[in-house]
């Protein structure tokens, strides 16, 4: 039996690892470094609750609330603010628009605060309801209804006309 369940971990790992990723890079407004630690810590928190599962009805929803949690944690810690470098390295001549705009959209979502920055993730990105991402980052709907439309106004301001320059070329 337990070789079954190591082998429905295994394949789980192995499905949701992209998907978690990507989120936990733009939790982390870029830091890869970040990401790859919060994805680890996300699948070996995973793996203790795996024996489990059943009770967790969709434990890729699971995964995504604990990494969310994971990154959480982490921004509440002294250390989660210090930065190796200041600027992102140079840009790769002839780099087009889209790469500018992930990255400007990137550190404008780095200057927002981890909670704002945690539910403009789950909702936009990750397309979860008001409900479900109330879950996630334990608080009541209209908190995180509260949270979007405050988060969504800090990152226009974050953004200025910054945005608009760079969509229109």
């Amino acid at each position: 039996m337990r070789k079954v369940q190591t082998q429905a971990y295994l394949e789980f790992a192995r499905v949701r690892t992209g998907p978690l990723y990507r989120s936990a890079c733009l939790l982390a407004s870029g830091d890869t470094h970040l990401a790859e630690d919060l994805v680890q810590e996300t699948l070996g928190r995973m793996y203790l609750v795996w024996s489990r599962t059943s009770k967790l009805g969709n434990p890729a929803a699971y995964a995504q609330t604990v990494l969310v949690r994971a990154f959480l944690t982490h921004q509440r810690r002294r250390s989660s603010t210090e930065r190796p470098i200041a600027e992102p390295p140079d840009r790769p001549a002839g780099a087009g628009s889209d790469t500018t705009l992930r990255i400007t959209l990137l550190e404008a979502l780095a200057r927002l605060a981890p909670k704002d920055r945690a539910v403009l993730v789950l909702r936009y990105w990750e397309d979860r309801s008001i409900e479900e991402t109330a879950a996630a980052m334990d608080a009541t709907p209209g908190a995180i209804r509260t949270r979007c439309v405050r988060a969504l106004g800090r990152l226009r301001e974050e953004l200025g006309g910054e945005l608009a320059d760079l969509i229109a070329h």
